[in-house]
């Protein structure tokens, strides 16, 4: 492999320690757990979960604060507080544990609202998901580098109005309308992923940007553009009554 120039990060500190944003609660993520319901049938209605280790994972896979990764030659980094438009790549330096890093190209491509009765089939008994807004991010994620990560969350926040950061929630089961994926256990130099992430503003909170913030210190890049409304539920379709055909009137036989 070539080798290439390369970049020193610096370590995000503990949740408890960032003064820049605040962080949703993790106890609150920790309680989102959405539990599938009895529908009248014998199968079970599928669970999503935002584990307890959601929000900390997220924090856990920044990076380290002493590794250097080698950038390969002739690839430029995106610069620390560039804001980008929805569709537009940003090249950075990722890097979730000391020593293992790589460069990824990140594309948050799109963003949509989505809506409670997305979930229908789910027991929403917490006031954190009920009185929620729910955000669908379609996300790129390509290995540009020489390292190889995986087994971690895409590492991408999103922001509300609050100016708060929101995990992205972690699924335990396929979850159709936004099928969230982390990246495989082995995310070798070339690989490349599609995804989408699911973002909960708590008090409905409008989502602002979507973010790769690698330090405290460094300025976060950030996407932003006009977020789609809501996919429309789709009424159960009904079989379409077919006409029903007239019974043909034949003349009578004429008497002889």
């Amino acid at each position: 492999m070539g080798g290439g120039r390369s970049v020193h990060n610096e370590g995000v500190p503990p949740v408890s320690a960032r003064s820049a944003l605040s962080v949703v609660a993790l106890a609150s993520v920790a309680a989102l757990v959405l539990s599938g319901c009895s529908s009248g049938s014998d199968d079970p209605a599928p669970a999503a979960t935002s584990s307890p280790t959601a929000a900390t994972s997220s924090a856990s896979t920044s990076p380290s604060p002493t590794t250097d990764v080698s950038v390969p030659a002739g690839t430029e980094l995106t610069a620390p507080g560039s804001t980008l438009s929805f569709g537009a790549p940003a090249t950075v330096v990722f890097e979730p544990k000391r020593g293992r890093g790589t460069v990824l190209q990140l594309t948050v491509r799109a963003v949509r609202q989505g809506r409670v009765s997305d979930f229908a089939g789910f027991i929403l008994d917490d006031p954190y998901e009920r009185n929620a807004a729910y955000y669908y991010a379609a996300v790129s994620v390509k290995n540009i580098g020489q390292g190889v990560v995986g087994g971690v969350p895409v590492p991408l926040w999103g922001v509300n109005d609050a100016n708060t950061l929101l995990p992205a929630v972690s699924f335990t089961t396929r979850y159709p309308r936004c099928p969230s994926r982390a990246l495989p256990a082995r995310f070798a130099p070339a690989a490349s992923l599609s995804t989408c992430l699911v973002y909960l503003s708590p008090r409905r909170g409008r989502l602002t940007s979507v973010s790769y913030r690698p330090s405290q210190q460094a300025d976060p890049i950030t996407w932003t553009g006009d977020i789609a409304a809501p996919t429309p539920t789709r009424k159960p379709s009904t079989p379409e009554s077919k006409p029903t055909k007239k019974p043909s009137k034949k003349p009578a036989a004429k008497k002889r």
